[in-house]
């Protein structure tokens, strides 16, 4: 199977909240970690509203960077953006939920997708993922 997290998720990777756990344990069960190319970008955007002191926004922004190093990325490619017009389309979707939501779909299926996104959640269903979520 593989894992998908979005930017909410690999934010939450290094926070003390209760989701941590919740994508810790999503980690430790699948070997293979993809994200989308908007991941690192929409994360490092999160950890300026997630963290008021700039020396732990440095700290949380260096562990998210660290993360990233260990995911596969999906581009944000042509294919990509079709899919996701398709998604925005037929779904009430952010244009960012829509890309994340694409770039697993082009992942090999069974897919596990992490997200706190409440907005993601219903169309990743539809498109048959394994939700993991608080």
């Amino acid at each position: 199977m593989t894992l998908y997290l979005d930017a909410s998720a690999v934010v939450a990777l290094h926070l003390d909240v209760p989701a941590r756990a919740i994508v810790s344990a999503a980690l430790a069960s699948e070997p293979d970690w993809c994200t989308s190319g908007l991941t690192l970008m929409e994360a490092l955007a999160l950890v300026d509203r997630v963290v008021e002191e700039a020396v732990l926004r440095g700290d949380l922004e260096d562990l998210v960077r660290l993360t990233w190093d260990r995911l596969a990325i999906v581009p944000v490619d042509q294919r990509c953006i079709d899919r996701a017009t398709a998604l925005m389309r037929d779904q009430p979707l952010r244009l960012s939920d829509a890309l994340h939501l694409a770039a697993a779909d082009r992942l090999p299926r069974p897919v596990r997708f992490v997200t706190f996104d409440p907005g993601q959640i219903p169309v990743a269903l539809s498109l048959g993922f394994d939700v993991v979520s608080s």
